[in-house]
């Protein structure tokens, strides 16, 4: 379990960082300010936010019409898994 703390770690943080970004675009979006861009939001999805900006979405209804983000979010969640279950076996 120690070898996983940093990663643990990793995840939480980009985790929390990926929420606050969603609700912040959702609180602009709101008020018609300057958005943060989607390539932004899918970047941080595909670093390890990609759960929370998935569940974050769902619970402030936000993006949720579009196609891009509620399939892609899927997928990339689907591979991260993946990815993730191969590191613990190398490990």
């Amino acid at each position: 379990m120690k070898q996983y703390l940093p990663f643990i770690i990793y995840f939480l943080a980009v985790s929390l960082i990926t929420a606050v970004v969603t609700a912040i675009d959702k609180y602009k979006a709101k008020k018609g300010a300057f958005r943060i861009s989607e390539a932004t939001l899918f970047t941080l999805a595909a670093i390890g936010g990609a759960l929370s900006e998935y569940l974050t979405m769902r619970l402030i209804r936000h993006k949720t019409l579009h196609k891009r983000f509620m399939i892609g979010l899927p997928l990339i969640i689907i591979m991260q898994i993946i990815a993730t279950i191969c590191l613990i076996v190398l490990i």
